[in-house]
């Protein structure tokens, strides 16, 4: 398999990560990427129309895109246990996989409205609005108190890798205050050695 991928990309990291939970990250050849929100990588473009990351390239030569398709398509491959099969289980997972990745897609809108939109031209309400997006869902998982402790699922790689991207790209951005018990999981989780290996930025180091 081969996954064009970014460093800095909150959706690749889950990918990253659910690879290697599932013990499928020495099967997979990783391709850096150029591509950004402006301008497209022409090599990725060619596999996969939308010229976005993660784009995964399996062994059959079947190209998939999208972190959500391939998570589960990697799930698939081992049956593994990142993803329920089915009943109540699986779409409690699947919602707060949603949930999840909208706080990371939010996060990436603002980035992208303070860092790349000219000055003269940026949204302020465009961009509080993402951010109010992101205290929502904090907020959320908050309120649910231990539901994640002893997971290891979608859901919470997803929101671990988001919050980790909150820290990465947004480091004045409080999120642990008043959300102790949060913070207390996602400090927990990022010890796992498949969160070590992919933080933001730095080389991968899985071996």
């Amino acid at each position: 398999m081969r996954l064009y991928y970014s460093p800095h990309s909150p959706f690749v990291r889950k990918v990253l990560v659910s690879a290697v939970e599932l013990n499928l990250f020495r099967s997979i050849e990783l391709l850096p990427s150029t591509v950004g929100p402006i301008e497209r990588d022409k090599i990725v473009v060619a596999q996969n129309p939308l010229g976005q990351v993660p784009t995964l390239v399996t062994g059959s030569g079947n190209v998939l895109s999208d972190s959500r398709v391939i998570c589960e398509y990697l799930n698939e491959v081992v049956n593994g246990s990142i993803l329920p099969a089915s009943g109540p289980d699986r779409f409690a997972v699947l919602t707060d996989h949603t949930i999840a990745d909208g706080l990371a897609n939010a996060a990436l809108l603002a980035r992208y409205e303070d860092v790349l939109r000219p000055a003269e031209k940026r949204w302020e309400p465009w961009y509080e609005a993402q951010m109010n997006k992101i205290r929502s869902v904090v907020d959320y998982f908050t309120e649910r108190g231990g539901w994640q402790d002893g997971r290891v699922d979608i859901g919470t790689i997803t929101l671990a890798c988001g919050l980790g991207y909150l820290d990465h790209r947004f480091p004045d951005f409080d999120w642990r205050g008043g959300r102790s018990s949060l913070a207390v999981w996602h400090h927990r989780f990022s010890e796992r050695p498949s969160m070590q290996a992919t933080r933001f930025g730095v080389d991968l180091l899985i071996q």
